[in-house]
């Protein structure tokens, strides 16, 4: 079932209609073998995300969302079921493909930092050319990590470390650096969750700068109506399953009522 309003014709006049999804599911399903029990996280998944588009996964605690994210970037692989990045099957990938797909068209942010203390911004947000082996001191590298320090308004902090930083600046310090690449896909599992509502807002608005500004493809995971009100399209998760998908439209406006009534207009 999905939930469409006025406002979906925002998103769609954004889309040709010979676009690919840069990523897609197909019936995918996640089961753990427990002792005694089968526990199937997530139960036969089908969703598709355009290029460019802002997607949230909105679910509570234990709905199967960030095992969901987990099999849609690659660090799982699911029990059944197929996910595509650009039409490519990544869960027929060895463990090094797939690792070499992740560094090269994803990028990652989670609820932790994970920066390296005693780094500073600029080295931080260039540590995975340094991971590629590459030099993070080449001009056009330079380049890319001082603009991706400019999306996340971190520019003048460059020669920080992280215990100089407030934890909305480290936050977006992780951001950049997941950008800083230019991947294909952008996941961000409850980036906010460690974060006060105003400081939240901060990393928000950064991955709503990436995707407006840069044609950045992001998917989201939160618990949080407001958080979720920034997507194009949120997909409601529950017992590991698409319980709605809920079309608000690429806006400006950011509030989060109206994603709420729709919430509680289908007893969510």
């Amino acid at each position: 079932m999905t939930t469409q309003h006025p406002q979906d014709t925002a998103v769609k006049a954004r889309r040709h209609p010979d676009d690919q999804p840069i990523l897609e599911a197909r019936a995918v399903r996640r089961q753990y073998r427990m002792p005694g029990e089968v526990v199937e996280a997530v139960r036969g998944v089908s969703l598709e995300v355009m290029p460019g588009e802002f997607v949230a996964l909105m679910g509570p605690s234990g709905s199967g969302k960030s095992t969901l994210l987990q099999l849609l970037g690659g660090l799982d692989h699911p029990t059944s079921g197929e996910v595509f990045l650009d039409g490519e099957p990544i869960g027929r990938l060895s463990d090094d493909q797939a690792t070499k797909l992740r560094r090269e068209r994803t990028g990652f942010v989670f609820q932790s930092f994970n920066l390296v203390p005693l780094l500073n911004v600029t080295e931080n947000v260039g540590l995975p050319f340094t991971i590629a082996g590459q030099d993070p001191k080449s001009p056009e590298i330079a380049l890319r990590i001082r603009d991706a320090i400019d999306l996340v308004e971190l520019t003048g902090k460059e020669r920080h470390k992280p215990d100089e930083l407030s934890a909305g600046e480290q936050q977006r310090v992780a951001v950049a650096r997941a950008l800083v690449t230019r991947p294909s896909l952008l996941f961000a599992d409850e980036p906010t969750g460690n974060l006060d509502f105003t400081t939240g807002l901060e990393i928000l608005n950064a991955l709503w700068r990436s995707c407006v500004d840069r044609g950045q493809t992001v998917v989201l995971v939160t618990h949080d109506a407001k958080a979720a009100a920034y997507a194009d399209r949120v997909f409601v998760v529950g017992d590991g399953q698409i319980r709605d998908e809920i079309v608000l439209g690429r806006r400006e406006d950011h509030a989060a009522g109206p994603l709420i009534a729709r919430l509680a207009a289908i007893g969510l």
